[in-house]
């Protein structure tokens, strides 16, 4: 019976000695032999490499603005009136001179017709033909003044033959007297036909203003474009009765546009007039050139900015209103040091680079600049002798490398 508990007791142990042999095999097994650890160590890349070198490099300003209309009105009616119909509705472009809208004309037809009949009474008066110059007429021709002359003649006779009677003692003081006062009457009323003969030359000059004037009102019922541009907006309806001057529609001028920008006041005193720029605006990745043409003389209180000008031929179909982001060049010849943009890596908003140095791949921080046909200028970070991998994705940070520039 001994024997029995003993077989039992005795058999869990050597299970357990055989569990536990296997185990310290693996755990003998994982630790690598020096031969193994150094075949793990990274193997050497070859690598092309470029170095930073200092090309001409334009300097630029950087600046951001709007495109403004060159032109833009609110085009309103010259008469008051009703609003009788629209020639044309938002976003139709005109010529100068085209046709908006049109007010109601009928009373002003009648104003038309009123004024010429005032102004063929009045050349009636002056005895001229329609559409001859009153200032041609001379006073002392018209039946008006041939009359008063007569009279006048008549009267002067008579007082000299009164005056030879008198002084022959024929005729009394007081005859005399009288045929004196005639003379005096008579003179006075050939002055005064000749005074009315210039006030109805004046009546007629009158008339043909108010004519004038009844024709351009029958003609500013239509409400024409002052300029060539585009509708933004319409800003009466058809029936609206409106005053003189109210607006009607609101028209853009599409070309040229003005750019609007502001540059800081750090960056003024490099932005001249005449200097060429290229801006881009939202939704658009092409690139448009311009000239500057216009700088404000004073720096805004608010925000400390200078604003600048430019005229863009808008050939491209820019609407004016869109936000822009500009580069003013300031100067041609300048120069930078500058890596292609392929060998630039960007972490966490981090610009690096690695480059070749005692035989392995090495990162560095670098702070870059503008940007130029494929290159970047690094404003501090490397020099010209840093080797800089051209596709730095293919190695890994302390990795042995062999560079080649080819």
């Amino acid at each position: 019976m001994e024997d029995h508990l003993h077989r039992c007791l005795a058999a869990p142990v050597k299970l357990a000695s055989l569990l536990v042999i296997p185990l310290l095999l693996v755990g003998c097994s994982s630790e690598p032999s020096t031969a193994e650890a150094a075949n793990q160590q990274p193997a050497t890349a070859q690598v092309r490499v470029v170095r930073a070198q200092i090309i001409p490099f334009e300097r630029v300003v950087q600046a951001t603005g709007s495109l403004l209309a060159d032109e833009q009105a609110d085009v309103g009616a010259r008469v008051a009136g009703r609003l009788e119909s629209f020639s044309v509705d938002i976003g139709h472009c005109v010529e100068k001179g085209d046709v908006l809208a049109r007010i109601d004309s009928q009373e002003l037809q009648f104003r038309v017709q009123q004024a010429e009949a005032a102004l063929v009474q009045a050349e009636a008066r002056l005895g001229i033909q329609r559409g001859a110059n009153p200032g041609s007429i001379k006073p002392e021709d018209t039946a008006v003044a041939k009359q008063a002359r007569a009279v006048l003649e008549e009267a002067r006779m008579s007082r000299e033959r009164t005056a030879e009677l008198f002084r022959q003692g024929i005729v009394s003081r007081a005859d005399m007297d009288a045929v004196v006062a005639e003379h005096n009457v008579a003179d006075a009323r050939y002055q005064e036909s000749i005074e009315e003969v210039l006030n109805r030359r004046a009546v007629v000059v009158q008339r043909r203003s108010e004519l004038s004037i009844a024709r351009q009102d029958l003609a500013d019922a239509q409400v024409r474009a002052p300029f060539g541009g585009c509708v933004q907006q319409r800003s009466a309806n058809v029936g609206e009765y409106l005053n003189e001057g109210a607006p009607v529609v609101n028209l853009v001028r599409m070309d040229p546009l003005r750019l609007r920008l502001q540059v800081t006041e750090r960056d003024a005193a490099a932005v001249k007039i005449g200097q060429k720029l290229t801006f881009r605006v939202e939704g658009d990745a092409n690139a448009y050139p311009a000239v500057v043409k216009r700088i404000s003389p004073a720096i805004t209180a608010e925000g400390r900015v200078v604003f600048v000008e430019a005229e863009v031929k808008n050939q491209a179909g820019l609407r004016p209103g869109s936000f822009a982001r500009a580069d003013i060049v300031t100067s041609v010849d300048a120069k930078a040091l500058a890596i292609p943009e392929q060998t630039i890596v960007t972490f966490a908003g981090v610009d690096k680079v690695r480059v070749a140095a005692e035989g392995k791949a090495v990162e560095r921080d670098i702070e870059l600049g503008r940007r130029r046909n494929g290159m970047v200028e690094v404003l501090s970070g490397l020099t010209e002798q840093d080797a800089v991998i051209a596709d730095p994705k293919r190695v890994d940070i302390g990795q042995p490398v062999e560079a080649t520039t080819r």
